[in-house]
């Protein structure tokens, strides 16, 4: 049992480590991407603002965004408008993470990201 905690705790710090390090941005970008194409995103813009926000943003914040933006009860899940993403984007409630999107999604609509 000891044996069990004892590698569970070194598994944990090794993935601290490597998110904090950068080590893992690859895998968090590739998440993000994910994420962004389930949502209705076209590929192309999902891969510009998921390398921007993969670097701006913490984990931390990662998660909290994809738990903020997720549809709730009569919400459309996928397909919705300007409207719609505002509103998902006000229940953040952290403003850097609502700056980073919405500076990536403009400069990737632009072609500039």
């Amino acid at each position: 049992m000891r044996k069990l905690v004892f590698g569970t705790l070194v598994l944990a710090l090794l993935a601290g480590i490597a998110v904090q390090t950068g080590m893992a941005r690859p895998l968090v970008k590739w998440q993000v991407e994910r994420s962004l194409v389930q949502s209705g995103m076209s590929e192309n813009r999902a891969e510009c603002m998921a390398g921007r926000m993969a670097d701006r943003l913490s984990a931390w914040q990662l998660y909290q965004l994809q738990q903020s933006m997720a549809a709730q009860e009569g919400e459309p899940e996928a397909g919705y408008g300007l409207g719609e993403l505002v509103k998902r984007l006000r229940r953040v409630g952290d403003s850097e993470s609502v700056a980073v999107v919405t500076t990536s999604a403009g400069l990737c609509a632009a072609g500039i990201g």
